[in-house]
């Protein structure tokens, strides 16, 4: 062949290539994974994402400040099975600080029903004269017509309830302050009948640039229910940067292990998985979702579900805090930090043919599994298209929440403000919303709003200690005071050892 037609050929081989997307940067999806290990890592720990959980703050804080700038988000498309529903939807992924790698990593999308009468507000990184301070995202009202923004509301004066409950169907929801007329007012905590199948978030505030936002009360799905979450990624050698790059997630997180290896964070305003065990994890915040210590300063709704469906167990709590210790005394015990191979893992089941648990397994092996507490179909070509669209208008609706709450000075390296006036702004509409109420069936979902319940006269009230200053604990629907028993544990505080005391 002769060297100009050489020539030619090449020129027009990497011509094709590129059009491929081949020649700048692979194309990764959650089959290819196994191809780049050494620069895509599944991690087997790592943060919840926001939208499938959340916890609620007593007193909001502001979010964590980075120096490192986050990188742009990546192109993630939808795994190729989703859950069956009418309701179910894709939520991109976003980026979170890893203090451990001192590094960025992905926590991955995921399938979600969103709880009833609820859009989702994504959260984003805002810069600060400071650095990058994360910015959370939560579950707005559908039908709210206006945001708005108030000033700090005060330290919360939530000690727990006063009188026992009128019956061991009825949960504490804790009091919050209410912005009314210029100025806050304590709304009181109250009793409230709970249900089987819903979790309640209380009302609590979320802290923004431009100020803090009212979250109200509202219901959410068992955690089985919700959806289907997807393992956090570490991207190496920055190959989230190059050419044409897309990133499918593929590994199934074990459900689990929320009432197993779940754990409380409370500076980093997140719910973590995996092996968090160790004693330097309880030194730099990281506690279990059980701890005392972190319901002084959040509620947890999913403890608080749970320890209300298992009040005619004395034993439930002492077992998950005898797991606990064990755990956290042997470290063969503990979940593993890396995949199971395939030769390895059960066809059913969340345990390895030795009995260890699984934390995370292949979307095409748990679709497989019948005894899931989902069904899973192909998504087919329009329903992408629709995925397509709505992340774009995600996107877009994420661009015009950085504009309003944060002000062009500070993008520019000064000084961030804090609002002192209350200002109401017309609210933006998410693409990530329920479906209307009026398309459930009344016993589907429980009514919206919580009303005192009436007093019964035999309803004594409880005897309180002038000096008694400490939070109570809720125990088969008695409030008790574990630091005033004879023989009771303290409060968990770090030990020197750095142990905890439970």
């Amino acid at each position: 062949m002769k060297p100009h037609i050489k020539a030619y050929f090449c020129f027009f081989l990497v011509l094709v290539l590129v059009g491929a997307g081949l020649s700048f940067g692979p194309i990764i999806t959650g089959r290819a994974v196994a191809f780049a290990e050494e620069e895509v890592e599944v991690l087997t720990r790592g943060p919840i994402h926001e939208a499938f959980a959340e916890t609620v703050e007593f007193d909001s804080e502001e979010g964590v400040t980075v120096q490192k700038a986050p990188p742009k988000p990546i192109e993630e498309s939808p795994p190729d099975q989703m859950p069956e529903g009418e309701d179910v939807q894709w939520i991109p992924g976003y980026w979170a600080w890893d203090d451990e790698m001192n590094d960025y990593i992905w926590v991955s999308g995921l399938w979600r029903v969103p709880p009833p009468d609820r859009e989702w507000v994504p959260g984003y990184w805002a810069r600060t004269s400071e650095g990058y301070q994360w910015v959370s995202g939560y579950w707005a009202k559908a039908d709210g017509h206006e945001t708005e923004y108030l000033p700090e509301p005060p330290v919360t004066v939530e000690s727990g309830p006063n009188i026992y409950a009128p019956s061991s169907e009825y949960g504490w929801i804790p009091g919050c302050w209410i912005w009314s007329r210029g100025h806050y007012l304590w709304r009181p905590g109250l009793w409230a009948r709970m249900h089987t199948d819903w979790v309640w978030v209380p009302s609590h505030y979320k802290w923004t640039p431009r100020g803090y936002v009212f979250v109200g009360g509202y219901w959410d799905y068992l955690v089985p229910r919700r959806g289907v979450l997807f393992a956090p990624v570490y991207f190496g050698i920055h190959i989230h940067k190059r050419h044409r790059f897309r990133y499918s997630p593929v590994m199934v997180i074990n459900l689990d292990l929320f009432f197993g290896s779940l754990f409380l964070r409370p500076r980093y305003n997140h719910y973590y998985f995996g092996d968090y065990y160790d004693v330097r994890y309880y030194r730099k915040g990281f506690f279990p979702w059980f701890s005392p210590h972190a319901r002084r300063h959040y509620y947890d709704p999913i403890y608080t579900h749970q320890r209300w469906k298992y009040r005619h167990n004395p034993d439930w709590e002492r077992r998950i805090k005898e797991d606990y210790r064990h755990r956290r005394d042997h470290i063969e015990a503990r979940p593993s930090r890396k995949l199971q191979k395939m030769t390895e893992i059960r066809s059913r089941g969340w345990k390895t043919r030795d009995g260890r648990e699984i934390i995370a397994k292949p979307l095409h092996d748990v679709s497989k599994n019948k005894d899931t507490s989902w069904r899973f179909k192909r998504v087919d070509n329009n329903h992408r298209k629709h995925i397509d669209r709505q992340k774009k208008d995600l996107s877009r609706y994420l661009k015009k929440r950085d504009d309003r709450e944060v002000p062009k000075r500070a993008k520019k390296g000064e000084t961030i403000y804090r609002t002192a006036e209350p200002a109401r702004i017309k609210a933006l509409t998410s693409p990530i919303r329920s479906k209307p109420r009026s398309q459930f069936r009344d016993k589907d979902i429980p009514p919206q709003r919580y009303k005192a319940p009436r007093v019964d006269p035999n309803v004594q009230p409880l005897k309180r200690r002038p000096q008694d200053k400490s939070r109570y604990e809720l125990d088969q629907g008695r409030r008790m005071d574990d630091q005033q028993k004879p023989g009771a544990r303290k409060e968990m505080k770090p030990s020197n050892r750095g142990r905890s005391s439970f």
